[in-house]
């Protein structure tokens, strides 16, 4: 008995380094988003960003807004979406794409692909109030607009979730003065209650030249009350 002991010791003694070793191991696990940060950091360091500018950051409905400029010509804006992400993942790269150019505001929208990827609207919530507290941490200053998850064609089937989701996010908003919902899921409707098919791209699920108009109209005067 005493030497089965003794050769389980000596066994676990040869095995520990590689087990603290593999514990140690940091995660190596690369964002699918991570060369599009890198090409925003790769810009940066050519043409650093003005500080105190407008920043839009989120999924590809930011991304895809290229009239962003021309839409607010009174300010200096920032694009910074990527496209199919999710709000984590503006939480994630928050040190590298949101903090860095110290925004006096930022506006998010993302959410969309979190539910279609099969978040529940509790943890959709959950990283927007994580991001809004992180910016807060580090510019207390900043206002932040929160476009409400929009209705589409193509993903209809989720608008439960999508109305839960905002009514989080819109609620939440009342507590700050520095948060604000901006809605625009309930002007992207038509009269029969769905999604207007004139504001969305012809997949059913990006904006329009029409969409991105309604989508100004929203942001416009939340930027004006500065």
């Amino acid at each position: 008995m005493r030497s089965f002991w003794r050769v389980l010791s000596y066994s676990y003694l040869l095995l520990l380094p590689a087990m603290l070793a593999f514990a140690q191991r940091p995660d190596t696990t690369v964002s699918p988003w991570e060369e599009e940060i890198r090409q925003f950091e790769r810009a940066d360091s050519l043409r650093p960003p003005p500080q105190g500018a407008i920043l839009f950051v989120g999924s590809s409905s930011i991304r895809m807004w290229e009239t962003l400029q021309q839409d607010f010509p009174g300010y200096q804006v920032i694009n910074r979406g990527f496209g199919g992400s999710e709000l984590g993942d503006a939480l994630r790269f928050a040190d590298r794409i949101i903090l860095p150019y110290r925004p006096r505001v930022v506006i998010i929208y993302a959410g969309d692909n979190d539910l279609a990827n099969g978040k529940a609207a509790e943890q959709i919530f959950s990283d927007f109030k994580q991001l809004v507290l992180l910016i807060h941490q580090h510019l207390p200053d900043a206002r932040i607009g929160y476009i409400s998850i929009k209705p589409s064609l193509a993903r209809w089937t989720l608008v439960g979730k999508m109305k839960q989701t905002n009514k989080l996010i819109r609620a939440y908003s009342f507590q700050d003065r520095r948060v604000a919902y901006l809605d625009i899921f309930t002007p992207m409707l038509g009269k029969d209650g769905t999604p207007t098919k004139e504001l969305l791209a012809p997949d059913g699920l990006h904006l329009s030249k029409e969409g991105y108009a309604l989508w100004k109209k929203v942001v416009e005067p939340f930027l004006g009350q500065e």
